[in-house]
């Protein structure tokens, strides 16, 4: 089994693609929709349920979905909402793609998805010990990878700094809304990645999110002890890395 289907669920926009697992290589166009206003679950799942159709494999059950999405994933439930509609809190929501995909799927957290992938395809690839994975984006998505192993639900943004969740000083959203020059927004980040560097000892920091196509006006600004490099992927990495996770799952099935 070497192709999948990739669904990467956001607060602002819903991708999709084939990819290729044992390349790490999209297969088909990616196809994308702007995620419906409020978030709310019927609109997210019936634009999921499109995308998949748009791809023309509704029909075909052998190719496996893999789901990624902005909360807490604990036993197929959603357990937060970043960016959408807080009926999701608390939903059964892996079983309710489940139904209206009309298949079993992989369900894991966006920024999880995101770190497996560059732990498989990209800067993290071969890397032994501990990776942190941190999206800088509206909030602060993380993802902590073992010798190649996932570890879910980390929630690094939500780590308390100075009285505050450290996403609320340091994400990119704060950047642009104080209109942070890149040298104070690092020292914001300064104090947030040596945080972490005292509580995980990690042997990689890997920075994503769409600010990360900028690093190079920020990354050299930082004085870490940790290696600190800006993820490969990109865009593709969610749908990647949900793709490979639900290959995954069949072949240990």
């Amino acid at each position: 089994m070497t192709r999948a289907v990739g669904v990467d669920i956001g607060g602002t926009g819903i991708k999709a693609a084939i990819v290729d697992i044992e390349s790490g290589e999209l297969l088909s166009e990616r196809v994308k929709v702007a995620t419906p206003d409020g978030g709310s679950p019927r609109g997210i799942i019936d634009a999921a349920v499109g995308l998949v159709d748009e791809l023309g494999i509704s029909d075909d059950h052998s190719i496996p979905v893999g789901v990624c999405f902005p909360a807490i994933i604990l036993d197929g439930r959603t357990m937060s909402a970043a960016n959408i509609s807080e009926e999701w809190i608390g939903l059964e929501a892996e079983a309710l793609f489940e139904r209206h995909l009309q298949r079993d799927i992989h369900f894991v957290n966006d920024a999880d998805a995101a770190g497996f992938a560059e732990a498989r395809y990209g800067a993290a690839v071969g890397r032994p010990g501990l990776t942190i994975m941190t999206t800088l984006g509206t909030g602060i998505g993380s993802a902590l990878i073992y010798n190649g192993v996932l570890i879910p639900n980390s929630e690094l943004g939500h780590l308390q700094l100075d009285g505050m969740d450290a996403e609320d000083h340091a994400a990119n959203s704060a950047r642009e809304a104080e209109d942070l020059s890149w040298e104070v927004w690092a020292g914001r980040l300064q104090r947030y990645y040596e945080h972490l560097e005292r509580l995980f000892s990690p042997a990689l920091f890997i920075v994503g999110g769409g600010v990360s196509k900028s690093s190079e006006l920020f990354l050299p600004l930082l004085d870490l002890r940790t290696p600190i490099i800006p993820a490969k992927l990109r865009n593709n990495a969610g749908i990647l890395g949900a793709g490979a996770l639900a290959v995954r799952d069949l072949t240990r099935g």
